[in-house]
């Protein structure tokens, strides 16, 4: 997925983060505040949500569970088995940009 193709974001960056010899992630952090907003890993993304679509797509999807690198605040999905579309993921996206840059 081309992040920089998703309509709706803001400045952001990509930071490429080695997790360990054989595994690595990228962050896509606010350029203003460097707050994460969404982490791509091998097999699955993760994103900020609020705790009533947590739920909800946790209940819905069993690709969906709760974010490792965002904790309560965020979900995982993954990407592989394709439960969620594409456009979905993108909405997910750009919701959690727009909650990462309401918390300035």
């Amino acid at each position: 997925m081309d992040v920089s193709k998703i309509s709706g974001l803001g400045e952001f960056v990509r930071i490429d983060e080695k997790i360990d010899e054989n595994d690595a992630r990228e962050v896509y952090k606010i350029s203003s505040d460097g707050k994460a907003f969404l982490v791509v890993n091998k097999h699955t993304i993760e994103v900020r949500s609020d705790s009533r679509l947590k739920s909800l797509l946790i209940e819905k999807y069993e690709s969906v569970m709760e974010s490792r690198y965002f904790g309560r605040g965020g979900i995982e999905i993954v990407t592989e088995g394709k439960q969620m579309n594409e456009q979905e993921i993108e909405d997910l996206i750009r919701l959690s940009y727009n909650l990462t840059k309401t918390e300035e």
